[in-house]
């Protein structure tokens, strides 16, 4: 910018050749003083983030909440963007080892030997818990404080009963941990017309409290947890997992779980520097002096398509009352986008977020109190779930890439996933079955998961794309609409990030028989070869739910008489088509 402003006085005085040389210093001088001036006044959301006292910040994604780890963020998230191609391989955190742990020269070293190892405790402290409580050793390695981030997760209580159903709380710590209930909850699009829903994601649940009553409940199993310790390597043995921790410690374990989220070092090595697919870019705060503060937004869209610096995006909402007070809510502004050089940066966002919230709230600025400041970079993958790359190793939560990609959030999945995994593990622990590919079948192909794949290329704004900027708002509108005339069966499991076959074709029906003409927009918007590969994951979608549908009685009564191997592996496949076609969801 300096340059820029100094090539521009220096044309300026060009024209004027009289001018002394002392002259035309001065005015470099002042053009110098200015610009610099112009570069140190602080942003508006620098402004308000510095006069919020944060306390300490914990892991997992929206832990932090701070102006410089915002800028943090912010740097790899202009690193993800780059078009500067990845010259040098991600840290090599995993190393295969042939022989025996026994021949190495850190047996002597290892403080503790467990079945399982989970690294990433915020998410990581659920399946730790249940496998706990099936029985086996299991230790958390934690890099800060466990604990739970003060921003509530939204889920509805039907999920949150997956939580008993597990083994790993009573229904009385569920009602301990919600710190809000809320009804009804609001779909909306750009003053289109309002779909009105009850209990759905209706419950703010507060993560300090959840994780503090799984974390009792996980030490009392037997459960050991490392805090203060993060990954510096990982060796895998013929018999064991050999794991290192920058603080000198040394575990053994028969398998680790790698549930240390979007930007696992693990992760990275595995995907070698890939860029992601598809990034869900979200800001928002929690603030108080909202009057009117009952209902909440699951999604809504107030504008069209807007410019945000070099790129273009379709902003949308979720708004929720929050547990700290009656006049507290929670906004979340979001939006899809390609990494690429010109994406908007989430300070960008805020920058946007505090001139649009009022508007969409009906509140002044000024008569708020900003509690908190919350953002995040939710990366996403066409080839997910993860497979298992090593043996004894297997990817876990937002690690695996288990949410949807139109979620921002991977606590919902989780709760849908955890009772399935949990015993998948077991068996696998039980069985000696850790080789990756006995592993993958654990994070298997799930077409439905493929298949939302188009609806975020769907509501991503691209520049170019010959279609009206209103487009993204009017196809979600037909949509939800139909889907609303199609009832209960549809809606809901949709708003809950399950795609099932006969709903999605219902829907998709009755979107082209009332709404036609929007079809060659839906062309220029996703593409062609976008569409091609979404229709092999349609088919497949299909086809899980008839082998789910009828395959999956006719095989079931046999598993018992199975060898304990294949055994192990065809419950796995039944258990792929049931979450692969969404048919685990029942209203």
């Amino acid at each position: 910018m300096l340059m820029v402003q100094l090539g521009q006085c220096n044309g300026v005085l060009g024209q004027y050749p009289k001018l002394s040389p002392l002259v035309r210093r001065r005015k470099e001088r002042i053009q110098r003083s200015i610009s610099l001036q112009a570069q140190a006044l602080p942003s508006r959301t620098q402004r308000i983030m510095e006069s919020i006292a944060v306390e300490g910040e914990v892991g997992g994604a929206g832990g932090a909440y701070s102006y410089n780890a915002l800028k943090r963020l912010d740097h790899i998230w202009s690193s993800i963007c780059s078009t500067v191609t990845v010259s040098q391989e991600p840290q090599q955190v995993v190393s295969s080892i042939p022989g025996v742990s026994s021949h190495s020269d850190l047996t002597g070293k290892v403080v503790d030997k467990f079945d399982v190892v989970v690294c990433g405790g915020t998410l990581g402290i659920f399946i730790a818990t249940a496998l706990s409580a099936k029985g086996l050793q299991v230790g958390v390695v934690e890099r800060n404080t466990l604990k739970g981030r003060e921003q509530e997760w939204n889920i509805s209580r039907k999920e949150l009963l997956e939580l008993v159903d597990v083994g790993i709380l009573e229904e009385n710590d569920i009602e301990q941990a919600i710190a809000m209930n809320f009804n009804p909850n609001r779909c909306g699009f750009e003053d289109k017309g309002e779909i009105w829903v009850k209990d759905i994601l209706n419950l703010g649940v507060s993560p300090v409290k959840l994780i503090e009553i799984v974390k009792k409940r996980f030490i009392s199993l037997g459960g050991v947890i490392f805090e203060g310790c993060s990954v510096s390597s990982i060796s895998i043995y013929e018999d064991a997992s050999v794991l290192k921790l920058a603080k000198g410690n040394i575990l053994s374990s028969r398998l680790i779980i790698d549930a240390m989220g979007n930007f696992s070092p693990v992760v990275k090595q595995i995907r070698r520097g890939k860029k992601p697919d598809g990034v869900c870019l979200v800001v928002g705060s929690c603030a108080r002096g909202f009057k009117d503060n009952s209902a909440s937004d699951i999604i809504y869209s107030s504008s069209s398509v807007k410019k945000v610096g070099d790129s273009e995006a379709q902003y949308f909402w979720e708004a929720f009352p929050a547990g700290s007070g009656p006049l507290d809510r929670t906004t979340y502004m979001f939006t899809y986008v390609s990494p690429q050089p010109g994406s908007p940066k989430l300070e960008e966002l805020l920058e946007d977020f505090w001139d649009l919230m009022p508007e969409y709230q009906g509140v002044s600025l000024d008569n708020l109190e900003i509690l908190r400041v919350i953002y995040g970079i939710f990366p996403t993958y066409r080839d997910s779930p993860l497979p298992a790359a090593f043996d004894r190793i297997l990817q876990f939560g937002d690690a695996s890439g288990i949410q949807s990609p139109v979620s921002f959030g991977g606590f919902g999945s989780l709760t849908r996933h955890l009772g399935r995994l949990s015993a998948g593990v077991y068996e696998a622990i039980n069985g000696d079955f850790l080789d990756a590919s006995s592993l993958s079948l654990l994070n298997p192909y799930m077409p439905n998961l493929s298949a939302s794949w188009l609806f975020q290329r769907a509501m991503s704004a691209k520049k170019n794309s010959n279609v009206p900027s209103e487009f993204i708002n009017e196809l979600l509108y037909v949509n939800f609409q139909s889907m609303q005339k199609l009832g209960d069966p549809v809606l809901r499991p949709f708003l809950q990030d399950v795609i099932q076959f006969w709903a999605l074709s219902k829907t998709l029906g009755l979107v082209m028989l009332t709404k036609p003409q929007i079809i060659p927009s839906i062309f220029k918007q996703v593409g062609i070869p976008v569409l091609l590969d979404w229709s092999s994951h349609f088919f497949m979608l299909g086809y899980y739910t008839f082998l789910s549908t009828y395959a999956d009685p006719v095989i079931r009564p046999f598993l018992t008489a199975f060898p304990s191997k294949m055994k192990y592996e065809w419950k796995r496949y039944l258990e792929a088509w049931k979450y692969g076609s969404g048919l685990d969801y029942k209203l």
